[in-house]
């Protein structure tokens, strides 16, 4: 992938670029989903492992560059996630779909997150990654969205769907949702602009 992105900078080809968050609670896999991408650019990427605070990661997919940062789900770094919600253009919030016991954790997460300042007024998208789908008595993306009341979720443009961070499937089906959605409000932005 180095080569080829070498070559696109000799001939000046401008690449998308996308801002993406990605949170949720410790061990939903978060870190293991972004390596799952970067996998897919590089193989010789490393083993993903808990991150502390947060990361900045970068990795290419259906030919946007998305710069991600992947904030810590421990209880102690939870407030952190606050600090990056007006530099984002998408949030990623992926839940543990084989933990059942803490869906309420998640769900009050996911209500502080929706209220905060930042992101109240925002139509900002949010793709649900319901990882681990591969695990034996996981819940189901309907299954989620109901414990979740995503439903209810009226003012910004949501997905939910299954996927596995170890074999992959899910995550392109997701990504490619959230690409569209940002090119929409980029597009209805400029468009509000030239008015």
């Amino acid at each position: 992938m180095g080569m080829f992105n070498n070559f696109l900078s000799l001939i000046k080809v401008n690449k998308e670029k996308m801002t993406v968050l990605v949170v949720g609670l410790n061990n939903s896999g978060k870190s293991s989903i972004i390596q799952q991408f970067k996998r897919r650019n590089d193989a010789n990427s490393y083993i993903s492992i808990p991150t502390v605070g947060f990361t900045h990661e970068e990795f290419y997919s259906q030919g946007v560059q998305f710069s991600v940062i992947d904030m810590s789900g421990a209880w102690k770094y939870r407030n952190l996630w606050q600090h990056q919600f007006k530099n984002c253009q998408g949030l990623i919030y992926v839940i543990d779909a084989s933990d059942k016991m803490r869906m309420v954790v998640v769900k009050d997460e996911l209500d502080i997150l929706l209220q905060h300042p930042d992101l109240v007024n925002r139509p900002i998208p949010i793709l649900f990654y319901g990882n681990k789908s591969d695990c034996e008595n996981s819940l189901s993306s309907v299954n989620i969205a109901s414990a979740l009341e995503l439903t209810s979720i009226s003012d910004k443009p949501w997905h939910i769907c299954c996927c596995s961070a170890k074999t992959g499937d899910g995550l392109e089906e997701g990504v490619q949702w959230l690409i569209q959605q940002v090119r929409n409000l980029t597009h209805k932005k400029d468009k509000h602009k030239k008015k």
